[in-house]
């Protein structure tokens, strides 16, 4: 019989499937050992086929079996003790949700939180409306109780417990996040793309690549030649007569330029497309050009946060190029090793002027790392315009 993982999103954790532990329970409730022993076998068999189910979902199904008896007290007693409480919380707009101690991890870490520390002030909160035999409480409530936690802890603090503040602020209102998640070929643009959308619940997502690939389909190659050409070799449609008297690191530069100022209309276009129907989008591309990104920095009323991903070292790029092969064969690793030498000089020209125009550059080393440091590049950038009144209400 295959191992089962018995999964407890409240607690934050995966055990395997123990029938002793179901028997101790079931104990517990009132029932007699032999009786337990046969719910919790019986409970087994139906679950053997799964790799995984979540201890609300085997808590059910106990409930399920103990119906069947002819005593009421095993049922209560069960419930009782078993299944978590449910609370509902009133949103801003006054609709009831349940709360998500896992959705509450991710509002923590998203202000800069490791997981440990996300994890327990979630325990914290999740504790304190428990004892209290809370059912209903507002979110304006567990924001406020959130910050006295941040605040009143010696290891976050004020500092903390302020970016929660600006955090939740702009959550509540309503505005749209655009973030452009600029770097060269192999530094990791779109697995960083995935992880922010999933963490922060955006549903949009485009690559540069992808817009380049639409305007190839209409656009021929004799109207634009550049646009037919990879972001470092862009240059090659240029005439004989530049490639002759222009230095090759200028016509990779230049060439890339070009090729970028061609696509610009187009992420405009996508950008404020996402703010006039209120969603957050992310933007992610070699083509994310620190020099024009002032254009864009005011797209009705969203925030745009443009962040630079950079990985430092050659031997650590060439294996995450190569590791394209493996993800993602059809992405020709090996063309972009060959032309490795150009990706890591259009690297160079990206991080310069990036660090010129004041965009945040973030090494892409670490995935906690890299999320931690985006957000708070968010924040910082909210922290401007924080009306301080809500500080002095919560304080």
């Amino acid at each position: 019989m295959s191992k089962v993982i018995v999964e407890n999103p409240i607690e934050q954790t995966r055990v395997p499937f123990l029938r002793g532990i179901l028997v101790h329970s079931l104990q517990d409730a009132g029932l007699g050992f032999k009786q337990a022993h046969l719910i919790a076998s019986e409970i087994r068999n139906d679950v053997s086929s799964e790799s995984s189910i979540t201890s609300t979902e085997l808590q059910r199904r106990a409930i399920n079996k103990l119906k069947l008896l002819d005593n009421p007290d095993y049922l209560r007693r069960y419930e009782e003790r078993s299944l978590p409480k449910l609370i509902q919380v009133e949103m801003r707009d006054g609709q009831l949700t349940e709360f998500s101690p896992a959705e509450y991890r991710n509002n923590l870490e998203a202000i800069g939180l490791k997981s440990g520390e996300a994890l327990a002030i979630v325990g914290a909160v999740n504790k304190h409306l428990i004892k209290r035999n809370i059912s209903q409480v507002t979110s304006k409530y567990i924001a406020y109780f959130t910050y006295r936690l941040l605040r009143r802890s010696q290891a976050l603090g004020p500092a903390v417990a302020r970016r929660w503040l600006i955090w939740r602020d702009f959550v509540d209102s309503g505005r749209p996040l655009v973030i452009l998640l600029g770097g060269t070929a192999g530094c990791g643009k779109s697995t960083v793309a995935s992880d922010l959308a999933s963490r922060l619940n955006i549903v949009r997502t485009q690559s540069t690549d992808m817009l380049r690939e639409v305007m190839r389909s209409v656009v021929t190659r004799d109207a634009e030649p550049l646009l037919h050409q990879s972001s470092f070799s862009a240059w090659t449609e240029f005439s004989e007569l530049q490639k002759k008297y222009v230095d090759a690191d200028e016509l990779l530069i230049s060439g890339f330029c070009k090729q970028a100022d061609i696509l610009c209309a187009a992420i405009e276009a996508v950008m404020l497309r996402a703010a006039r129907e209120g969603v957050s989008l992310i933007v992610e591309g070699v083509h994310i050009q620190p020099g024009v990104i002032d254009n864009w920095e005011q797209v009705d009323d969203a925030l745009v946060v443009p962040v630079m991903l950079a990985v430092l070292k050659p031997k650590a790029l060439r294996r995450r190029i190569s590791g394209r092969s493996v993800k993602a064969p059809r992405r020709r690793a090996q063309h972009y090793l060959d032309h490795f030498d150009s990706i890591w000089k259009l690297q160079s020209y990206l991080l310069s002027e990036a660090d010129q125009v004041g965009v945040p550059i973030i090494i892409n080393s670490d995935r906690e790392y890299v999320f931690r440091e985006i957000m708070l590049s968010i924040i910082d950038q909210l922290a401007q315009s924080f009306d301080k009144t809500s500080e002095q209400v919560f304080g």
